[in-house]
Protein backbone atom coordinates (compact mmCIF):
# COMPACT_ATOMS: atom_id res chain seq x y z
CA UNK A 1 0.00 0.00 0.00
CA UNK A 2 1.05 4.00 -0.96
CA UNK A 3 0.51 7.05 1.25
CA UNK A 4 0.83 10.39 -0.20
CA UNK A 5 0.79 13.32 2.06
CA UNK A 6 0.52 17.05 1.13
CA UNK A 7 -0.34 19.94 3.34
CA UNK A 8 -2.45 22.98 1.91
CA UNK A 9 -1.98 27.14 3.75
CA UNK A 10 -4.80 28.95 3.57
CA UNK A 11 -5.29 32.95 4.59
CA UNK A 12 -8.27 33.93 4.49
CA UNK A 13 -8.42 37.95 4.42
CA UNK A 14 -11.84 38.16 6.02
CA UNK A 15 -13.10 36.22 9.31
CA UNK A 16 -15.42 33.85 7.19
CA UNK A 17 -15.03 32.22 4.22
CA UNK A 18 -16.39 28.87 2.29
CA UNK A 19 -13.20 28.01 -0.55
CA UNK A 20 -13.76 24.94 -2.79
CA UNK A 21 -10.60 23.03 -2.60
CA UNK A 22 -11.90 20.12 -4.77
CA UNK A 23 -9.24 21.40 -7.27
CA UNK A 24 -6.27 21.22 -4.83
CA UNK A 25 -7.13 17.38 -3.95
CA UNK A 26 -7.51 16.46 -7.08
CA UNK A 27 -4.10 17.61 -7.95
CA UNK A 28 -2.69 15.73 -4.78
CA UNK A 29 -4.73 12.75 -5.72
CA UNK A 30 -2.70 12.82 -9.18
CA UNK A 31 0.97 13.31 -7.98
CA UNK A 32 -0.37 10.59 -5.22
CA UNK A 33 -0.52 8.24 -8.33
CA UNK A 34 -2.97 6.14 -6.24
CA UNK A 35 -5.66 4.10 -8.36
CA UNK A 36 -7.59 2.64 -5.46
CA UNK A 37 -8.11 3.57 -1.96
CA UNK A 38 -8.74 6.81 0.28
CA UNK A 39 -8.41 10.25 0.46
CA UNK A 40 -8.68 12.24 4.26
CA UNK A 41 -8.85 15.74 4.05
CA UNK A 42 -8.62 18.00 7.32
CA UNK A 43 -8.64 20.67 8.64
CA UNK A 44 -5.57 21.21 11.10
CA UNK A 45 -7.13 24.58 12.98
CA UNK A 46 -9.77 23.93 15.31
CA UNK A 47 -11.78 27.26 14.19
CA UNK A 48 -11.57 25.70 10.35
CA UNK A 49 -13.46 22.83 9.02
CA UNK A 50 -13.48 20.45 5.77
CA UNK A 51 -17.56 19.23 4.41
CA UNK A 52 -18.41 18.26 1.30
CA UNK A 53 -21.57 19.55 0.04
CA UNK A 54 -22.34 21.65 -3.35
CA UNK A 55 -20.90 24.47 -4.73
CA UNK A 56 -23.86 27.05 -4.73
CA UNK A 57 -23.88 30.66 -3.88
CA UNK A 58 -27.06 30.28 -1.89
CA UNK A 59 -26.24 27.58 -0.28
CA UNK A 60 -23.12 28.73 1.26
CA UNK A 61 -24.99 32.08 2.18
CA UNK A 62 -27.73 29.88 4.09
CA UNK A 63 -25.07 28.34 5.59
CA UNK A 64 -23.25 31.03 6.96
CA UNK A 65 -27.03 32.73 8.18
CA UNK A 66 -27.79 29.58 9.77
CA UNK A 67 -24.13 29.57 11.77
CA UNK A 68 -24.40 32.69 12.71
CA UNK A 69 -27.84 31.98 14.54
CA UNK A 70 -26.67 28.64 16.02
CA UNK A 71 -23.30 30.36 17.43
CA UNK A 72 -23.13 34.26 16.65
CA UNK A 73 -19.89 36.31 16.75
CA UNK A 74 -21.02 39.20 18.75
CA UNK A 75 -21.65 40.17 21.62
CA UNK A 76 -18.15 38.33 22.20
CA UNK A 77 -19.06 38.54 26.25
CA UNK A 78 -21.76 35.63 25.86
CA UNK A 79 -18.93 33.19 25.88
CA UNK A 80 -16.63 32.13 28.58
CA UNK A 81 -14.12 31.22 26.49
CA UNK A 82 -13.59 34.65 24.87
CA UNK A 83 -11.36 36.29 27.77
CA UNK A 84 -7.90 35.92 25.53
CA UNK A 85 -9.54 35.83 22.49
CA UNK A 86 -12.80 36.66 20.41
CA UNK A 87 -13.15 33.39 18.53
CA UNK A 88 -15.35 31.40 20.37
CA UNK A 89 -18.17 31.51 17.70
CA UNK A 90 -15.71 29.63 14.98
CA UNK A 91 -15.31 27.02 17.64
CA UNK A 92 -18.84 26.36 17.71
CA UNK A 93 -19.33 26.40 13.95
CA UNK A 94 -16.41 23.93 13.45
CA UNK A 95 -17.50 21.63 15.33
CA UNK A 96 -21.06 21.63 13.33
CA UNK A 97 -19.53 21.85 10.04
CA UNK A 98 -17.13 18.95 11.16
CA UNK A 99 -13.08 18.39 10.80
CA UNK A 100 -12.69 16.31 8.14
CA UNK A 101 -13.42 14.09 4.80
CA UNK A 102 -13.01 11.16 3.62
CA UNK A 103 -13.30 10.23 -0.39
CA UNK A 104 -13.12 6.88 -1.96
CA UNK A 105 -10.91 6.80 -4.68
CA UNK A 106 -11.72 4.70 -7.53
CA UNK A 107 -10.26 4.77 -10.80
CA UNK A 108 -7.49 7.45 -9.88
CA UNK A 109 -10.44 9.67 -9.10
CA UNK A 110 -12.77 11.26 -6.02
CA UNK A 111 -15.65 9.35 -6.08
CA UNK A 112 -18.38 11.80 -5.63
CA UNK A 113 -21.81 11.37 -5.53
CA UNK A 114 -24.15 14.33 -7.75
CA UNK A 115 -22.83 18.01 -7.50
CA UNK A 116 -20.12 17.01 -4.47
CA UNK A 117 -17.18 19.36 -3.82
CA UNK A 118 -14.87 19.62 -0.95
CA UNK A 119 -14.85 22.90 0.91
CA UNK A 120 -12.45 24.46 3.45
CA UNK A 121 -14.85 26.90 5.74
CA UNK A 122 -12.66 29.31 7.40
CA UNK A 123 -14.67 31.16 10.87
CA UNK A 124 -11.91 32.70 12.22
CA UNK A 125 -9.92 34.02 9.06
CA UNK A 126 -6.72 36.70 9.02
CA UNK A 127 -4.27 34.31 9.79
CA UNK A 128 -2.15 31.31 8.35
CA UNK A 129 -3.95 27.36 8.41
CA UNK A 130 -3.20 24.16 7.04
CA UNK A 131 -5.52 21.62 5.62
CA UNK A 132 -3.93 17.76 6.02
CA UNK A 133 -4.78 15.39 2.65
CA UNK A 134 -3.58 12.20 2.74
CA UNK A 135 -4.30 9.60 0.85
CA UNK A 136 -3.62 5.92 0.95
CA UNK A 137 -4.40 2.70 -1.27
CA UNK A 138 -2.90 1.31 -4.40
Amino acid sequence: MKSYREVLEFEVPQRRQFLNITPQVEKALGMSGIQEGLCLVNAMNITASVFINDDESGLHADFEKWLERLAPEKPYSQYAHNGYEDNADAHMKRTVMGREVVVAVTGGRLDFGTWEQIFYGEFDGKRKKRVLIKIIGE
